[in-house]
């Protein structure tokens, strides 16, 4: 058997979900049940949550629980973050499958998007960051500034583009 939980102690939880709505109470129960708190309650939480900004987007969110209660905060993915910089308009989840991001956006939004990620980044600089979210603009499939990004890449590489520092 588990050691008992102690209610006053900090505990982190992460979540994947999709933004705005409210997620299978089967899927959160296993995670947060010995915590106490009801699936179905942070269920809605988070869909209230995330409901504003990633409708329709798949967003990691952090659960931090204590005394028994649970404060919502999103975790977005540098995937996310350029899905959302595309501004597409918001789609059912149910009805468009294999949604294909064919947008583009501009080098001031990846510099934007990176700055964002750069705590959780392995790059030393911000320039080594950029080129993780331009490469992951290349798997969600948009272009930056109308070039493919991997030509981008390889321009910062080059020393083409400059990259401020701050």
């Amino acid at each position: 058997m588990p050691p008992k939980f102690d209610p006053s102690q900090v505990v982190d939880v992460y979540v994947r979900v999709t933004g705005g709505e409210v997620g299978a109470a089967s899927s959160l129960a296993p995670k947060i049940g010995p915590l106490g708190l009801s699936p179905k309650k942070i269920g809605e939480d988070i869909a209230k949550e995330t409901a504003k900004d990633w409708k329709g987007l798949r967003v990691t969110v952090k659960l931090t629980v204590q005394n028994r209660q649970a404060k919502v905060s999103v975790v977005p993915s540098a995937a996310a973050l350029v899905i959302k910089a595309l501004k597409e308009p918001e789609r059912d989840r149910k009805k468009t499958k294999n949604i294909k991001h064919t947008g583009n956006i501009s080098i001031d939004d990846v510099i934007e998007i990176a700055k964002v990620m750069k705590p959780r980044s392995m790059a030393k600089e911000l320039t080594g960051t950029v080129k993780e979210i331009l490469g992951t603009c290349v798997s969600v499939g948009c272009t930056v500034d109308g070039k493919d990004p991997k030509d981008l890449q390889q321009e910062i590489a080059d020393g083409d583009v400059e990259i401020p520092q701050d």
